[in-house]
């Protein structure tokens, strides 16, 4: 289930967890880039007409210290009691470490697969059975990845009580990959609020926007009907 930062109880949408801010600030730095008319081919052979690369906001200080504070303030509100903070290998090993080390919690990263030699391990670092686990992610597209490490720690005894992420593509299928997984996901921005920046501040014009919502409402195909 996917949580909409506006609808949190209790909580006063601080300047720290500003999703525009934050999606404007990711445009800035080119963290995520929007070509519309000559589209990028991720990993899975799909054609985007955005790309996200979250580890370049490891290089602008002013922007890691701002994602790193939105994390740690919504590690604070939403799940107080947590005793342990997972980075998602690779992308978010070192977000996740810089939260923990605010919060003075442990930390520990989790592979796509066990390493293939020594110890063979799908989690690095030291738990133990029960404890209660944050899980930071730097992107969701169809969320399986994130699903996989949480599935990871909960084979392993961990008590996982949400994930957070710094940016969805909020597609269809990862909203229906965390209910069915019963993931409680929270992001500090997405696609929606990039769009906003991007067509406020004249990234876009009015034909660009027209690609950009027609890949977000049928991705897999969109590459074939618009090349």
């Amino acid at each position: 289930m996917m949580v909409n930062l506006l609808s949190l109880k209790n909580m006063t949408y601080s300047e720290a967890i500003n999703a525009e801010s934050i999606a404007a600030n990711l445009l800035k730095i080119k963290a995520i880039r929007l070509s519309p008319t000559a589209p990028f081919t991720w990993a899975s052979g799909l054609k985007s007409p955005i790309y996200c690369d979250n580890r370049i906001t490891l290089s602008y200080p002013d922007v890691r210290n701002r994602i790193c504070n939105a994390f740690v303030e919504l590690v604070r509100r939403l799940y107080p009691d947590v005793e342990l903070v997972a980075g998602v290998a690779t992308g978010a090993i070192a977000h996740g470490m810089l939260v923990a080390d605010r919060l003075n919690l442990p930390f520990v990263y989790v592979r796509s697969s066990p390493k293939s030699h020594g110890l063979a391990n799908r989690i690095e670092g030291e738990y133990r059975r029960e404890q209660k686990v944050v899980v930071i992610e730097d992107l969701i597209s169809t969320g399986q990845s994130s699903i996989a490490a949480v599935e990871a720690l909960k084979e392993a005894g961990c008590n996982v009580l949400g994930l957070l992420a710094i940016f969805s593509y909020q597609l269809e299928q990862a909203d229906e990959n965390f209910t069915s997984a019963g993931v409680e996901l929270t992001t500090l921005t997405n696609y929606s609020e990039l769009i906003g920046v991007a067509v406020s501040t004249g990234v876009v014009n009015a034909s660009q926007l027209q690609l950009l919502m027609s890949w977000h409402e049928n991705p897999e195909s969109w590459g074939n009907i618009t090349l």
